[in-house]
């Protein structure tokens, strides 16, 4: 199962609104066959496994990190994965977790049982549910999935009182950021970032995908000349503004290439960031990288709006300064927001603390699995 998840990985930011899946055929003990859905419209998982197998798969057992489709609505693209299963009459089926889309949802194991097949399910669940995590999301509650990654001092702070944020960590945990973003659909600043650092947000190590950028900017503060306009993948760059924004500067700002979405605004002017979570989600936008700044992750935070935080967090003393987190209103402890599964590790020179504001908001029911995985 781990390997089905390793190739499960391989297709981050190709699939969405599709889930990552990953697939592994053994038959005596031996790997037979492997395979994972590459993109939208492509070959589901099993199927690639199935055709790739250096044998007879007849008898064989089917690992796969999500339940086998089986529905052939209109909208979809490909065959139903269980009919070829039962097909190609193998033995058994292993899975980490069903599929709660509701044309699937246990229906597919469902299907494989009454044709005989052997089915277990709970493998690696834990690793699953987070490999898929925006998906699953999706499905629950037709929202995108928002992972904020701060980068932060000891005293909790992302830049000195003059705005110095090169750099708080260090090169590991920025090789780190890489892995994160190239698991993204999008990233996502605030305009602030924008005109303080002008950057690129694009994976840096060499690859042929980059994701989505995403910048929050009511009154389109965007300079012409910022980099998410001006470089070779500016038609993936997407900026959110108000109903108020300047006329000619969403000409301008268009003509650049870069898509333009007008959004409603709150009092204070800021994007609504209920109708960001739908509007990404439509458009299978899914897994979003939130880096900031302070007033954006300050937001996120005091709305309820985000759904995983990392923290990287260097051995450093800043004092005065830009805190990643502002004001939220806070007077008692029991007003803080508290994560869920919470995992503290070292990182080089860094500790890196990761979490879930509510797991059962994320996965709905499936966060009942969370505690049952099995390796």
């Amino acid at each position: 199962m781990q390997l089905a998840l390793e190739l499960a990985r391989k297709g981050a930011g190709r699939t969405s609104p599709n889930p990552r899946v990953g697939a592994v055929l053994v038959k005596g003990g031996r790997i037979i066959g492997q395979g994972y859905h590459r993109a939208v419209g492509e070959k589901h998982a099993e199927v690639e496994a199935i055709e790739a197998a250096t044998e007879s798969v007849e008898g064989a057992t089917l690992i796969c990190n999500l339940e086998p489709c089986c529905h052939n609505t209109r909208e979809k693209r490909t065959p139903p994965c269980t009919r070829r299963i039962i097909a190609e009459k193998i033995a058994r089926v292993v899975v980490s977790t069903i599929d709660p889309n509701p044309h699937v949802n246990g229906q597919g194991l469902a299907e494989l049982q009454a044709a005989g097949i052997e089915v277990k399910t709970g493998v690696l669940a834990r690793e699953a549910l987070e490999l898929n995590a925006a998906y699953f999301k999706s499905v629950h509650r037709r929202e995108a999935f928002f992972h904020l990654k701060i980068a932060q001092s000891l005293d909790g702070r992302i830049a000195t009182r003059r705005g110095d944020s090169k750099w708080i960590t260090d090169q590991q945990a920025r090789r780190q950021v890489q892995a994160l973003r190239r698991q993204a659909d999008a990233i996502l600043v605030g305009v602030g970032t924008v005109l303080a650092d002008n950057p690129r947000l694009t994976v840096r190590e060499e690859s042929d995908y980059q994701p989505y950028r995403l910048v929050l900017d009511s009154r389109l503060r965007t300079p012409l000349e910022a980099h998410l306009v001006r470089d070779r993948w500016a038609q993936r760059t997407l900026i959110f503004h108000g109903p108020q924004a300047d006329v000619t500067r969403k000409r301008k700002l268009a003509e650049r290439g870069v898509r333009l979405v007008e959004a409603p605004v709150d009092a204070a002017g800021r994007i609504d960031l209920a109708f960001l979570a739908g509007y990404l989600a439509a458009q299978g936008i899914l897994a979003v990288l939130v880096e900031g700044g302070s007033r954006v992750f300050t937001e996120f935070v005091r709305q309820n709006r985000f759904d995983r935080l990392t923290a990287f967090v260097a051995p450093l003393l800043i004092g005065e300064g830009l805190p990643a987190i502002g004001d939220l209103g806070v007077e008692a402890l029991s007003e803080a927001r508290r994560l869920e599964q919470v995992r503290i590790h070292t990182l080089g020179n860094q500790a890196v603390v990761e979490g879930y504001r509510r797991v059962k908001e994320t996965f709905g029911p499936l966060a009942e699995v969370w505690s049952c995985s099995r390796d």
